[in-house]
């Protein structure tokens, strides 16, 4: 996952993909907030459960799992409010055309990005406070020990809730619902488009900005459709979790191995999502056969002399 999102920002960085400064500023800010949390997440949690003797001193010393904690969730925060963020500039280009030329700025994505990113350090500072400097030395996606007086605390539960209801559960909502107006803006414009061209005369059949316009529906629904369904297991598993320590034993029980699942799937959104967006673009598809030939060049003007 991490040599996806690595190549995907070198590619952009070059500014070669014919998208504007804007654009690519938000997508290589996602990218790197999707690598950070594949390094923070799945390689960094591991090493202490890998390397379980050598990680026993800390326990009465640093508390390294304290701040693994904050910025494995700051990180997360910002991969998925990063893409709240890209969807809403694009709802303005496509939708609002008068806010287009302030709002669309690579100076206001950048204010954008960094407020975000602010944002979510100090929203997920609580969690240094709710769990100890001790590593769970098992291989469970949970990796620090939560405190005794958190786990059953009604005030640390509500906190916990709000974390899991804010990322994912509004950005659910707000991803679909502005995938939604902008949808339905661009099916409207597409009908009264479509009239005209019914009275013109001898024009061709085929028509690229309608071509267009299509495209950008599938991958509007093809990003809402991935977003929601690698999150949504985790989402509802870690609130369910929750509530039983807040009102007791609930009518539905969900098996452990589920977590599991929706942890591996949360994973795999950190490298699905710039894909998604990048890949769909002709000249992002032409720099990457580019970088893949890049290796075997001199072999084959070798070959060649």
């Amino acid at each position: 996952m991490g040599e996806v999102n690595l190549l995907t920002i070198g590619i952009l960085s070059r500014g070669k993909c014919g998208l504007s400064k804007c654009v690519t500023c938000y997508l290589v800010a996602m990218g790197t907030a999707d690598l950070l949390v594949t390094i923070l997440d799945l390689i960094l949690r591991h090493i202490p459960v890998v390397y379980r003797e050598q990680f026993q001193f800390l326990q009465y010393s640093i508390p390294v799992c304290n701040i693994h904690a904050v910025l494995l969730y700051a990180g997360t925060d910002c991969s998925v409010w990063f893409t709240v963020t890209f969807t809403f500039d694009r709802f303005v280009a496509i939708c609002c055309q008068k806010l287009k030329s302030k709002y669309c700025s690579e100076k206001t994505a950048a204010v954008v990005l960094g407020t975000v990113t602010v944002l979510s350090c100090l929203k997920n500072i609580t969690w240094y406070f709710m769990l100890t400097g001790w590593y769970w030395l098992v291989n469970m996606p949970w990796f620090c020990r939560i405190r005794f007086d958190v786990q059953f605390s009604l005030v640390w539960i509500t906190i916990e809730l709000l974390h899991y209801i804010l990322t994912p559960g509004v950005s659910f909502f707000v991803i679909l619902l502005l995938n939604a107006f902008t949808v339905r803006h661009i099916l409207v414009r597409s009908r009264g488009r479509r009239r005209l061209r019914a009275h013109s005369i001898g024009e061709s059949r085929r028509d690229p900005e309608m071509e267009s316009r299509r495209k950008s529906i599938i991958l509007l629904l093809g990003i809402s459709a991935n977003f929601i369904l690698l999150w949504a297991l985790f989402m509802v598993y870690s609130i369910w979790y929750r509530m039983v320590f807040l009102v007791g034993p609930m009518s539905v029980f969900l098996p452990g191995y589920l977590q599991d699942v929706g942890f591996m799937l949360q994973l795999l959104s950190s490298c699905t999502n710039t894909v998604i967006y990048v890949v769909t673009q002709t000249q992002f598809r032409e720099q990457l056969k580019n970088v893949l030939k890049c290796p075997f060049k001199p072999i084959v003007k070798f070959i060649q002399c």
